[in-house]
């Protein structure tokens, strides 16, 4: 569904591309789901199998660790020319709290000494000099992205405590003289930005040329923005899907945080925005960060055709209907493989993600599918 939303109604005015992925090809979940195929069991087959299925992918691990710029130019080798990637930007530059051993041991002495000792560092411990080379090494290491035009935006994800004041948009004009060239787009994690100050933020941002991220997540929160859809730069608009589990949001591991499979119902809510945000960017970038199992591919995969359903494609996800009334709701539901084995797979309601029992468990073999009791849509 996603990657045709730009392409719904035909206005007579050119809109821009939409590229749809998700966050991360190596999550750990990700990679135990069955999605990969069979031989997909290093880091190079995996990327390559990742960019036959998608045009698009964040790298989440650069806010981890620096990146460096032999993997980046791995990363080309790896992907077809028009593929690009979308890089979140080292927790150190967004002023998060960096673990010591992400810092290179060789910045080790830009730390002030009353802090050398601490697990965790802010920027603000660091000298003058080590800032700069923090962020010197991060421009360089994406050289090769940049070089072969497969950079597609840096991700700066700021945090919770980043609120709408003097000194942050500060920081936010510095952005773009610290990265010279690159594309960059800003994710906020206060709701101060949007309740409080929205005219002001997106008037800011579009001042600066900085693509302002769109996101769908949970509501409630200090930390949650609302599902606004306003394109603030002609070049990009990125939205990016959070899951909407309320409960898990505050979790402190990613794995539960995310852990969320967006019902039919729910992406289509987004259809118009992404719509409308394609008529004001050139492009669009769509990623889903329900980075748990197999349930961020398979809300980025776009729907099949009627040649497809049905089909047994290894790693795949189709969408069925049962025969007999759903548990939740007289709906389609959503097998998920590994691979191609129901058994092994998971089913859920396709408009309420609740996991679903099959009346007769089955072990069909692909030959045989669909598995008895569920036919094709």
């Amino acid at each position: 569904m996603l990657p045709r939303m730009a392409k719904q109604r035909d206005t007579g005015q050119a809109k821009g591309a939409v590229r749809v992925g998700t966050a991360s090809w190596t999550d750990p979940t990700l990679l135990r789901s069955g999605w990969y195929p069979k031989g997909a069991n290093d880091a190079e087959s995996r990327l390559r199998f990742y960019a036959t299925q998608f045009p698009i992918v964040e790298v989440d691990a650069t806010y981890y660790y620096l990146p460096r710029e032999e993997q980046a130019g791995l990363w080309v080798d790896r992907t077809p020319p028009d593929f690009v990637f979308n890089i979140k930007a080292f927790s150190l530059l967004t002023g998060h709290p960096t673990r010591r051993k992400a810092l290179p041991e060789d910045l080790l002495d830009e730390v002030a000494p009353e802090h050398r000792d601490k697990q965790r560092f802010y920027v603000s411990h660091l000298s003058v000099d080590g800032q700069a080379e923090v962020w010197r090494r991060f421009r360089d290491a994406l050289l090769p992205l940049d070089s072969a035009g497969k950079l597609g935006a840096v991700l700066f994800q700021y945090p919770e405590w980043f609120t709408p004041r003097r000194s942050s948009r500060e920081e936010l004009s510095a952005i773009r003289g610290r990265l010279p060239g690159y594309q960059v787009c800003v994710e906020f994690r206060n709701a101060a930005w949007m309740a409080i100050d929205r005219d002001r933020t997106l008037g800011l941002l579009r001042d600066l040329d900085l693509p302002l991220v769109c996101v769908d997540m949970p509501q409630g929160f200090r930390s949650s923005l609302p599902p606004v859809a306003e394109a603030t730069s002609p070049a990009l608009s990125v939205v990016r899907f959070h899951g909407r589990d309320p409960e898990a949001w505050e979790r402190k591991t990613v794995a539960e945080r995310f852990r969320y499979l967006y019902a039919e119902k729910e992406l289509a809510e987004w259809v118009p925005r992404v719509d409308h945000l394609a008529e004001s960017a050139r492009e669009v970038h769509v990623l889903m960060n329900n980075c748990h199992s197999d349930d961020a591919v398979t809300n980025a995969r776009p729907a099949r055709g009627p040649a497809e359903q049905g089909r047994c494609t290894r790693g795949a996800s189709r969408s069925l209907k049962h025969s007999a009334p759903c548990p939740q709701l007289t709906s389609t539901c959503v097998i998920r493989t590994s691979p191609c084995s129901p058994s092994r797979g998971s089913w859920r309601c396709g408009l309420t993600g609740t996991p679903i029992t099959p009346s007769r468990p089955t072990r069909t073999r692909c030959a045989a599918w669909p598995p008895t009791g569920w036919t094709p849509c």
